[in-house]
């Protein structure tokens, strides 16, 4: 900068002093006033642009002669690619990026082995890894966030690790389907609450407390913001720490506005059946709103004009496997003739719910307060499934016992 600085005093100089030049020399000085202001101008904006802040990510890998090792942002819109490089022999490696303005989340990948951590200065962030066990066995520099987030990640690999031992057990019918998601939901329930104690509550301001929240088994993130209302708590916490310490980060308004939508969700839940005691009276039907696995209501009314199956089921029972695949085949069959499922969950475990779920193409809901809900005794039943056939007039039309009846019903009201 300094050099770039001094050419220009001196070509200035050398401009105020016109008897330097002469005429012939005036139209070619004039061209080169002009092209030298323009070098001028573009090396001053890269001088500049070198004195950036940046943060160094350097190491070792062993073992990877060959290995391609990416470096990546976890980015609020997904997995970004920063750069890469083709280890040597030696492993080693070195990346350079852009600072960020507040706390930010980045991770080396080899194939599909991980190694989260945490940038939030201009520091260098040393890693010392081994191929064989890479996101699992290695050196991170002595940072507090980044030691903490590697405790996140072995613990999460063990609990990973014994969901697909439960889940090896259950499709060996060495236990039942009741067996299998009970423990299911007490193991996750048991790490959610360790979590909170440990890494969320216990540091609220601090990354790994962020990064907590949105650990995944699977494809499933553990901590529910939006409808369960421990976990909007946690949310809620880490969300008021970031929003005063980093109030312009992205980060800090997102994790903020999920909280929100959080509390709101769950001050909703606690009227979550609308009861109109006229439209009983006038069509025999209760209206129910309840949300799906995104967490949107949806409400039984919506389908009027349909013929309607309404299922209160469960599907931490033995009997769901079967009652879905006839529901499939009843959909399939029916669902472009103007027939509908709503179907309501009265599972305790809204995890195992929402994995079930996933993929019926129908209307899936999920009643939290579960066999203690008012709908037992609004739509009088007391064991599961409990199926009903709604017609077009949105009037309750039918109650089937027998699921063999129930394909005969519904093309009658269509």
């Amino acid at each position: 900068m300094y050099i770039l600085i001094k050419i220009a005093q001196s070509y200035t100089l050398y401009l105020s002093k016109p008897y330097l030049c002469t005429d012939f020399c005036t139209n070619e000085l004039k061209n080169m006033n002009k092209t030298l202001i323009l070098v001028l101008f573009a090396a001053l904006m890269i001088a500049c642009d070198g004195n950036k802040q940046q943060f160094t990510v350097e190491g070792q890998v062993d073992g990877a002669n060959g290995k391609t090792l990416y470096f990546e942002q976890s980015a609020l819109n997904g997995i970004l690619l920063a750069d890469s490089v083709k280890l040597g022999s030696s492993g080693s490696f070195k990346f350079r990026h852009a600072a960020p303005e507040a706390p930010d989340f980045y991770r080396l990948r080899i194939e599909d082995k991980i190694i989260n951590f945490c940038v939030d200065s201009t520091e260098t962030i040393k890693v010392q890894a081994d191929f064989a066990k890479f996101a699992t066995d290695y050196t991170i520099a002595d940072s507090e966030n980044n030691l903490k987030i590697k405790e996140l990640s072995l613990k999460l690999a063990e609990l990973q690790n014994k969901v697909n031992q439960l889940a090896a057990s259950y499709n060996a019918n060495k236990i039942s389907n009741v067996l299998y998601n009970d423990s299911l939901d007490r193991m996750i329930k048991a790490y959610k609450e360790e979590i909170k104690a440990k890494y969320i509550y216990s540091a609220p301001n601090m990354p790994y407390a962020y990064h907590a929240l949105f650990q995944r088994v699977g494809q499933y993130t553990l901590f529910d913001p939006l409808n369960d209302k421990d976990d909007v708590r946690a949310f809620g916490a880490v969300a008021t720490s970031f929003n005063n310490l980093y109030p312009h980060s992205e980060r800090a308004k997102n994790i903020y506005n999920i909280a929100i939508k959080g509390m709101r969700n769950v001050r909703q839940a606690e009227a979550t059946v609308d009861i109109n005691r006229s439209e009983v009276s006038e069509t025999g039907l209760i209206d129910i709103q309840l949300r799906d696995i995104d967490g949107n209501i949806r409400k039984l009314s919506d389908l009027a004009g349909k013929v309607v199956v309404l299922d209160f089921t469960a599907y931490q029972t033995d009997y769901s496997a079967d009652h879905n695949m006839a529901m499939r085949e009843l959909y399939a069959k029916y669902a472009d003739k103007g027939m509908e499922i709503y179907q309501v969950s009265l599972d305790n475990s809204e995890h195992y719910w929402k994995t079930a779920a996933d993929n019926l193409p129908w209307v899936c809901v999920r009643e939290p307060r579960g066999v203690y809900s008012d709908l037992l005794n609004l739509y009088n039943f007391q064991s599961l499934p409990a199926v009903y056939v709604i017609n077009r007039n949105s009037e309750l039309s039918a109650r089937v016992d027998n699921m063999e009846n129930l394909e005969s019903v519904v093309k009658k009201l269509l």
